[in-house]
């Protein structure tokens, strides 16, 4: 089958794309370098997303200005995600890749020393900045210089920043916090990059330095794009504490960040080199693979943030002992990622049908986990989180192949800006959409099960089989047994409704994988292994 693609380069765009580079052993050593660099920007956001406790406790920092340690650093992130293309092609993608790699270890040295909270809050900015530039540059480069036998399995090496590294960030948090020393959520990062730092040097090649590409640089759309997605994602990340629209603060910013992220795109639109090609999402599978992405993004936190809140809210366990439930989904994606792209790999098979066959595994894991009950332990879950390890890659790589298959290599920059972009805003839609339902569904449990007890008065008086020790709060003639009984009784409560809320969030996931395999159904092309496609200008 011949795949119609258009040519799409941007204007301005004089200079010849590079020439092809060979595959040859250093090239595959500098891509694996970009890799590692990618996955420790993934780590460093889950694993101090996850220490935060510990390191607010270490560095006195309190409750509140702690979300702002986690949202600063998110807004950053996903606002680098549209940028880090544009600057890469334009400095090169050598010499901007080892850059971030070293700012981003340089950052990570000093963070444990900084003086006082808005020094340390504006250096996570910084952080935030160099590590939302890493994924993107790996995307780019498998584009790039992967031919197209390999194709599939730079993508698989690109689906692992988010299948594997988040996946094992609760285990890593767990033995920095409890091991090692607060400080190492921060330091890990610094062996890492700087070997990645060497590989990209060592194995990337040079490309000239493209300075011509500043006379028509998309300022307007930098600074538009930019603040926008950054105010969307504090918008976000900060809703649920300041009680959303109750807030004047969050009312000022989503309007403020969809005022300029309308003016972004209508300025994309017409821009001669802009960050983000729009014109390319006349593509259908294009199309699919951004909004299927998103939706993702929400699918994933069913495999970590769910099983979590359950084990860490109910049940009390400290994130080392919750760490071998993310760790069964994680480590199986070194090996299930290159398994899936190889079975992809063959002309025979279609990728829609893996992606609906994940996202049904997906499903049904949650379908498991709607069964949740207070009596649930930690081996209650390794059987819906297999499923989690083969859906994951499942759903991922053919949303990947489907997309980047109606792009050209001179294209992937802005491909991977769009992509990266909605990834990173996909994931903190998602956390935030996740955790306000969890919540609501939790508030409804509790009033319903008070409603319930009050209604019925012996349930709030009535003793375990006379020996003495009170389930409910109330003596039989109204009065209190005691304070603690009180407390016990709206623990009890407490622990019911939020297990209740739980369950409800894993339906809420099932619509959400329905609506994505419909969407598979209906829009996407079939798309046939890179190799295996011979590619025609229209």
């Amino acid at each position: 089958m011949t795949q119609q693609i258009s040519p799409g380069l941007p204007m301005g765009g004089s200079v010849a794309p590079p020439v092809p580079q060979p595959f040859t052993f250093r090239l595959v050593m500098g891509l694996i370098g970009i890799l590692i660099a990618s996955l420790c920007s993934g780590l460093n956001d889950r694993v101090t997303d996850i220490a935060l406790a510990d390191v607010r406790g270490a560095l006195n920092i309190s409750s509140d200005p702690g979300t702002w340690v986690i949202g600063a650093y998110q807004a950053a992130e996903v606002a680098a995600m549209m940028l880090a293309p544009w600057f890469a092609m334009t400095f090169s993608l050598r010499r901007f890749a080892i850059a971030v790699s070293l700012g981003f270890a340089l950052v990570a040295v000093v963070l444990p020393f900084a003086p006082n909270i808005p020094v340390f809050i504006a250096l996570r900015v910084i952080q935030g900045i160099f590590g939302g530039a890493l994924p993107p540059l790996l995307m780019t480069a498998a584009l790039r210089f992967l031919p197209p036998a390999f194709k599939l399995y730079g993508l698989s090496a690109y689906a692992l920043t988010a299948t594997f590294g988040p996946n094992i960030a609760t285990t890593l948090a767990a033995f920095w916090t409890d091991d090692v020393g607060w400080h190492w959520v921060f330091w890990q990062v610094i062996p890492p990059c700087l070997l990645a730092a060497s590989m990209i040097g060592y194995g990337i090649p040079q490309d000239p330095t493209r300075f011509e590409r500043f006379k028509q640089m998309d300022i307007f759309g930098m600074l538009t794009g930019s603040s926008g997605i950054a105010l969307l994602v504090l918008s976000l990340q900060q809703g649920e504490r300041l009680d959303w629209l109750n807030s004047p603060l969050i009312v000022v910013m989503l309007l403020s960040s969809i005022a300029l992220l309308t003016v972004f795109l209508v300025n994309e639109w017409s821009h001669p080199l802009p960050l983000f090609k729009l014109q390319m999402l006349k593509r259908h599978n294009l199309t699919h693979g951004l909004l299927t992405l998103g939706g993702l993004m929400i699918l994933v936190l069913s495999g970590s943030a769910l099983p979590s809140s359950y084990m860490e809210g109910v049940q009390g366990f400290r994130a080392v002992q919750v760490g071998p439930l993310a760790l069964t989904i994680g480590l199986p994606q070194l090996i299930l990622a290159p398994l899936v792209a190889a079975v992809l790999n063959f002309r025979w098979v279609d990728s829609r049908l893996i992606l609906i066959l994940g996202l049904a595994l997906i499903g049904l894991s949650c379908y498991g986990g709607s069964h949740l009950t207070e009596g649930w332990a930690r081996e209650n879950f390794y059987t819906l989180q297999m499923m989690q390890a083969f859906g994951q890659p499942m759903a991922i790589l053919p949303v990947l192949m489907g997309a980047t298959s109606v792009v050209q290599p001179p294209e992937g920059p802005f491909a991977s800006a769009m992509f990266n972009t909605v990834r990173g805003l996909g994931s903190v839609i998602g956390t935030a959409v996740v955790g306000e339902f969890s919540s609501q569904r939790e508030q409804f449990h509790s009033s319903v099960l008070l409603n319930h007890v009050g209604s019925v008065s012996s349930l709030l008086s009535q003793p375990y089989d006379g020996d003495g020790t009170y389930l409910a709060p109330l003596n039989s003639n109204g009065s209190a047994v005691s304070t603690e009984a009180l407390s016990a009784f709206s623990s009890l409560v407490k622990r019911q409704a939020t297990v209740l809320g739980l369950a409800d969030s894993y339906l809420m996931i099932i619509d959400v994988a329905i609506a994505l395999a419909l969407l598979t159904i209906l829009l996407p092309k079939r798309t046939y292994p890179p190799q295996s496609v011979v590619k025609k200008p229209d």
